[in-house]
């Protein structure tokens, strides 16, 4: 009987060492597939009209979605000028994205189609520390609270679900904190803290001088256990955003925000230890300062949100085109995103 249970523990051994690396070449091979997709990928979401915008004018006939091609968006506006050229009925602009989501697109559709690239976050157990998730960053544009809460809360219900290994005999803890702050005329500003609480100085540090990893000091990170946790302070952060009225919208954002959700695994049984996050950026909208009537502290803010985003574009430029430098540094926000931008990060 003896003899029997120790050849069933070698045999047991042997499949548990199996399936761990069969384990590995599956995260290699999914994360080959994303990389292959793209590191960096370029969505389009149109919005639906709001009601007021629906008594004014009749759907969006000057939008077109190729049915055929869901990466493609057309623009088309009438042909007004006569002079120098002959008139053309309708003028057409031709887009290309990695994916279109026309007006109707659910949140399911869109998380759908970014799930698998959410997943090189959230490792599935057991993991090996030569294969390290990658850090996925999605920008999503401001929105009404209820909406802008939806498609972030679809990323955390398999990440908590995970904590505990759902392959037998593979023990490991997952530990979750969130942290929230928001990039404000180029300052850094803690979300987290008690409203009415005025914080320190925050700024951006290399954890080591021969380290490439950034981190902000004094940065309130809090530890959660479930999706309702993450969505309280989602709903607690987005109350003390900086926004205001401007002449293009009642209610604009005057700063960027950046959520980040830390994942830390451990696995006792292999001493194995890995680390990851997910950071969702709700950037400021560009703004044109004839048209918004921005003067005084407005006219201050919008032409920090404009240096931003276009430092932003000339960032992901760089990284798309693989130039030997990238400028970072340029503002605030590149600089707080740049674990996240370069790398092996999605």
């Amino acid at each position: 009987l003896r003899e029997l249970e120790a050849s069933q523990r070698v045999l047991l051994a042997e499949h548990e060492e199996r399936i761990h690396v069969l384990e590995m070449e599956r995260r290699r091979l999914h994360n080959d597939i994303q990389e292959l997709k793209g590191n960096i990928r370029v969505f389009c979401r149109v919005r639906p009209l709001l009601p007021e915008e629906r008594e004014q004018q009749r759907g969006l006939p000057h939008l077109h979605f190729p049915p055929q091609d869901p990466r493609s968006l057309v623009l088309t506006r009438p042909d007004d000028s006569q002079v120098g050229r002959e008139r053309r009925a309708e003028l057409r602009y031709d887009f290309s994205f990695d994916r279109v989501f026309p007006p109707g697109a659910s949140q399911q559709e869109i998380f759908q189609e970014i799930q698998l690239l959410v997943q090189v976050c959230a490792p599935t157990p057991p993991w090996d520390p030569k294969y390290p998730p990658g850090t996925p960053n999605i920008h999503s544009p401001q929105s009404k609270p209820k909406s802008r809460l939806e498609l972030p809360s679809r990323k955390y219900p398999g990440k908590f679900s995970s904590q505990n290994s759902q392959i037998p005999h593979e023990p490991s803890n997952y530990r979750f904190s969130a942290s929230f702050l928001e990039i404000y005329n180029e300052a850094l500003r803690d979300l987290l803290l008690p409203k009415g609480e005025r914080g320190s100085e925050l700024e951006i540090r290399r954890l080591a001088p021969d380290s490439d990893e950034l981190h902000v000091p004094k940065l309130t990170w809090v530890p959660v256990e479930s999706e309702e946790q993450v969505l309280e302070l989602l709903v607690r952060a987005n109350s003390q955003r900086s926004v205001a009225r401007t002449g293009l919208n009642e209610r604009s954002s005057r700063s960027h925000s950046v959520f980040q959700l830390r994942i830390q695994g451990e696995h006792a049984a292999r001493d194995l230890r890995c680390a990851s996050s997910l950071t969702l950026v709700d950037l400021a909208g560009s703004e044109r300062l004839e048209k918004s009537g921005s003067v005084g502290s407005r006219l201050r803010e919008t032409q920090s949100i404009n240096s931003s985003l276009s430092a932003l574009g000339l960032v992901i430029s760089a990284l798309c085109n693989k130039e030997p430098h990238v400028p970072y540094r340029n503002s605030k926000l590149t600089f707080l995103l740049q674990n996240c931008l370069g790398g092996h990060a999605k």
